[in-house]
């Protein structure tokens, strides 16, 4: 048995940069293969400051009013008649995150020590983001704005950060999709959406490092689907593997079996389809199970049955960010990685 990391998703409670970090840190210490950078203030929220910042794009406007309190009452833009939406448009915010909280980043490599600590820059997918934009039609004509626009802020991140930055591409819409989907059509529907993620790796410099977060969704702490066994994710991250380019390195696999405010299952039937999951030597699993709502002795027995079932050594971790709970809750989920990490 190897030693066991932490991985974190997207924001960690704190009111800055440094404290978010250096919050996570405190607790994980040395168990961290990467670090995000907190992704604090309006960033916390994942995709809504973006969808949110592009009601004043000028070729973009609204077709459905919505305040983000469900997945059904999501405010929907449209592109302007008569106008064409191209990705050089586009402005994601990602570039100046980066540009802001780099040093940040340094600065807690060199406090803690960590000098081969990688920063994570999290990159909703491409096809994700067009549907929470402009829903399933207006994504289908115009996901390759998404898509140029994606691929030049990886560009532009890894021109300054180089492999000290891991990609993490964000995949609720995909999952949730073929969790949905009859039995017989999910391997043919996994290989189509498997493609979307697999071409957007394969067009970013050559040596970018990525990772894969499968997610169920956490909107107001919520999940957008779920799953009767982990088929769907297995089907998933396999047809990702099979046609992952070789001179893009994954990283990791962030798999879900906890989802916002509902805990893992403790049922060992929900975790079987496991046996035919298929990662890389290299690659490493980060299995989502640390729950702020649940017993440790379940989790521990839940790790247990993901380990047994996929026979490696899992990273720890929980559903999504940190930053959207209260700083108590969002610490106590911090802590409770912590105890997951020993047998």
């Amino acid at each position: 048995m190897t030693e066991r990391y932490a991985h974190l998703v997207g924001s960690l409670p704190g009111a800055s940069a440094y404290e978010a970090m250096s919050t996570a840190m405190k607790i994980l210490g040395g168990r961290l293969h990467s670090l995000p950078d907190g992704e604090t203030g309006e960033r916390r929220n994942w995709i809504i400051s973006i969808v949110d910042s592009l009601r004043s794009h000028p070729d973009l406007e609204l077709a459905k009013q919505g305040d983000w309190s469900d997945y059904d009452k999501t405010p929907q833009l449209k592109v302007r008649k008569g106008r064409t939406l191209y990705g050089a448009n586009l402005d994601f915010g990602h570039i100046e995150a980066a540009r802001t909280n780099w040093p940040v980043f340094e600065q807690i490599r060199v406090e803690f020590d960590q000098p081969a600590l990688a920063y994570r820059s999290g990159v909703p997918g491409d096809l994700d983001l067009a549907m929470f934009t402009l829903g399933p039609v207006g994504a289908l004509a115009n996901r390759r704005a998404f898509t140029e626009a994606t691929l030049s802020e990886i560009r532009a991140l890894r021109k300054n950060t180089g492999d000290s930055t891991v990609f993490q591409v964000e995949l609720p819409i995909e999952l949730v999709l073929l969790a949905k989907a009859p039995g017989r059509a999910m391997p043919l529907l996994a290989n189509r959406l498997a493609k979307v993620i697999i071409n957007l790796a394969a067009a970013s410099p050559t040596g970018t490092h990525f990772g894969i977060h499968l997610c169920l969704g956490d909107m107001n702490n919520k999940a957008f689907g779920t799953m009767r066994d982990v088929t769907p994710l297995v089907a998933l991250s396999n047809a990702v593997v099979r046609g992952w380019p070789h001179n893009k390195p994954l990283d990791y696999i962030h798999a879900p079996f906890a989802a916002a405010d509902q805990p893992a299952t403790t049922d060992p039937g929900f975790y079987a389809p496991l046996a035919d999951l298929k990662v890389p030597t290299g690659t490493r699993f980060a299995a989502v199970f640390a729950h702020e709502s649940q017993s440790l002795a379940d989790q521990i027995t839940i790790r247990s049955m993901i380990e047994d079932r996929t026979g490696r050594t899992v990273a720890v971790s929980a559903a999504c960010g940190l930053g959207r709970r209260s700083f108590e809750d969002g610490r106590r989920v911090l802590e409770r990685t912590a105890e997951l990490l020993d047998d």
